[in-house]
């Protein structure tokens, strides 16, 4: 493993750096889980494309610029240090489009990729269904073969639990195709559009009133052959490429970790009493597996095999899931303990100290943006969440080991497909 950037590595991490300083908002957006949100988390998309910045893995036909596995890493670290907005297209860049680059036809790639890049169509994850969460092969929405239109298939079901598809374009999923087979088979992964004939999405509020998610409710929905991610009745195969790119680097790199440790070591700086010892141990812990994550990144770039990014460049197609398992569960716990700690330094308070934090961020950023030559900018100087945004992370912390399949399933699969033990359930 050599621990060493190249001279065009560190040219990428500066222009990466300066783009992100002249671009990044200097308010924070409005939350991408309301419509307003949405559509102003879809301008940024936008503009990242505009930049070159969307998706930097992907070959230049599709709208990137063919980075390496390790500028994505880079651009990934720059991208979180500089508190850059979320990415609303996080389904299609992250999942889906993996998916397509190992499983999809060049005809899909050519079609879908561009405008998926450009944020002109967004993608919601429609995975889940009333009685198939983690066991996702229980699922009992079907697809009926038909000669409509040079053939296809009339889906009908019902989705839950689909992130974006609130105000989302389109959606990809698994359904039963041919129900005759055993369950991880006769299973197809189709692509289709929300706002197709007999597809009626119906949000879900959380506490909030935010529609982060959604029920899709199909009857009939006509899905071209065209629209087929790999063979139908195949769709388990692609479906577990698409889980891995899930559980794995793509969704959750580690330069989302490392920033946060970094706010995080900053903010103990601030706020951290003299003796307290046992909350300064969480901190260094928090920032050492976020530095051990930052490394596996790095080394699985440097041998090009148990890498999954937003491309499918390069070692992705290959990574084997169990690695991505042992992935997930460790980034979604470090997630919440980094979040925890963060609220614990911040104290039963926090309320009155978020507009003190405030201003202070305020301050940070506009300075950030402010400057424009690249080596200006510190190393480790990332913008300071406010105490409410901790609390935001926080709750949303508290979903990792949930989504993407459970934390105790991605145990079983470790326990006996790693280690070798018996069955447990």
């Amino acid at each position: 493993m050599d621990l060493e950037f190249s001279a065009a590595e560190d040219a990428f991490r500066a222009e990466a750096r300066a783009w992100l300083a002249a671009h990044v908002p200097a308010e924070r957006l409005p939350s991408l889980e309301t419509a307003e949100g949405f559509a102003a988390h879809r301008c940024w998309e936008r503009e990242l494309h505009d930049g070159g910045w969307s998706v930097v893995s992907w070959p230049r036909e599709y709208g990137g610029r063919g980075a390496t596995l390790t500028e994505w890493l880079i651009f990934e670290e720059e991208y979180y240090a500089a508190g850059a907005p979320g990415r609303v297209s996080q389904n299609g860049i992250s999942l889906l489009a993996p998916t397509l680059f190992a499983h999809g036809s060049q005809e899909q790639r050519a079609r879908v990729l561009p405008p998926m890049a450009s944020g002109e169509t967004i993608w919601a994850q429609a995975w889940s269904e009333p009685e198939a969460g983690s066991d996702l092969a229980s699922l009992r929405s079907y697809g009926e073969r038909t000669t409509r239109e040079g053939g296809g298939w009339l889906v009908s079901g019902q989705k839950t639990w689909s992130s974006r598809a609130a105000f989302a374009d389109r959606a990809f999923g698994l359904f039963r195709t041919d129900p005759a087979l055993e369950r991880h088979r006769g299973l197809s992964y189709l692509m289709f559009p929300l706002d197709a004939e007999g597809v009626t999405v119906r949000p879900i509020g959380r506490l909030d009133g935010k529609p982060a998610f959604a029920e899709i409710f199909l009857d009939r929905v006509f899905v071209p052959d065209a629209d087929v991610i790999g063979e139908a009745g195949q769709g388990w195969r692609a479906a577990m490429s698409t889980a891995g790119n899930e559980r794995g680097l793509t969704l959750r790199s580690p330069g989302r970790f490392t920033a946060a440790a970094d706010r995080l070591t900053r903010l103990w700086r601030e706020r951290g009493a003299l003796g307290d010892t046992a909350t300064g141990a969480r901190v260094a812990d928090a920032w050492i597996r976020a530095r051990a994550y930052q490394l596996a990144g790095y080394a699985a770039a440097s041998v090009g095999t148990g890498m999954r990014t937003e491309g499918g460049t390069g070692g992705g197609a290959g990574a084997s899931p169990f690695v991505s398992s042992m992935n997930k569960v460790f980034w979604s716990e470090l997630d919440i303990d980094l979040h925890e700690t963060a609220l614990d330094l911040l104290g039963p308070g926090a309320d009155e100290i978020t507009d003190e934090v405030a201003e202070d961020i305020a301050e940070d950023i506009a300075e950030k943006i402010a400057k424009e030559a690249t080596d200006e900018v510190a190393d480790g100087d990332s913008v300071v969440p406010s105490a409410s945004a901790w609390l935001d992370g926080w709750i949303f912390a508290q979903a990792g080991p949930i989504y993407a399949g459970t934390n105790e399933i991605q145990r079983d699969i470790v326990a006996e497909r790693v280690l070798g033990l018996p069955r447990g359930r």
